[in-house]
């Protein structure tokens, strides 16, 4: 196994932006795990299955092909990377998430993928679930409105409007009972308001560095 390290938040902390730089910046592969679930949310949708219908759901999951190809997500090899980010998909994959068949079938291939090779993983249980035994575990934050901001500036939908949506799914994901979102013990949380990208970056690989991961 080579080196993983793992990157949870809530949305709108940076999470995807940091993991891919810092993936570019070490020669790793760059894993979203958060697309994995929204490709199990687009299946669904397409497929008119119950949001509410775990049973049903994992058997969406567990049959789905989810690869990452040049910075694109493909779904049974279309390229649906564009698709996944529109905000009723954002929406389905946040209630889809929550159930235990779908998570089971998603860490299982999160697991299989990470199992050789260099990964920056991101998402809300990689350090506590799908990885824990990950080289480094980072965790990170940021200020309510700030997350809203960049979730807007990504979807173009009114702040507000993300800010609401923002606080129900954080609660969903902080109480949900598999898989919540919640740092592990010995991740290093990282503020990253106010604070651009490529200097989040610089921190992580600052902190690995001193603690031999990249030795």
């Amino acid at each position: 196994m080579g080196i993983v390290i793992a990157i949870d938040g809530p949305a709108g902390a940076g999470k995807s932006t940091v993991a891919r730089g810092l993936a570019g910046a070490l020669g790793a592969t760059y894993l979203d795990s958060g697309a994995m679930y929204r490709c199990v949310a687009l299946a669904a949708l397409r497929a008119g299955a119950g949001l509410d219908d775990g049973v049903e759901l994992g058997r969406i999951a567990a049959d789905l092909d989810v690869s990452f190809a040049d910075g694109e997500v493909l779904l049974d090899g279309e390229t649906v990377t564009a698709e996944i980010r529109a905000p009723e998909v954002s929406a389905a994959a946040s209630r889809v998430s929550v159930h235990p068949e779908v998570r089971a079938a998603m860490v299982a291939r999160q697991r299989a993928l990470v199992a050789a090779g260099d990964w920056v993983v991101e998402g809300r249980d990689i350090g506590t679930v799908v990885v824990p035994d990950a080289d480094l575990k980072v965790f990170l934050t940021a200020a309510p409105d700030e997350r809203a901001r960049r979730r807007a500036a990504d979807t173009g939908e009114d702040v507000a409007a993300v800010a609401a949506a923002q606080s129900e799914r954080d609660r969903r994901d902080t109480e949900r009972a598999h898989g919540a979102l919640r740092a592990a013990p010995e991740a290093v949380e990282l503020d990253t308001t106010g604070e651009p990208a490529s200097r989040v970056v610089e921190r992580i690989i600052e902190i690995a560095s001193r603690r031999g991961v990249l030795a």
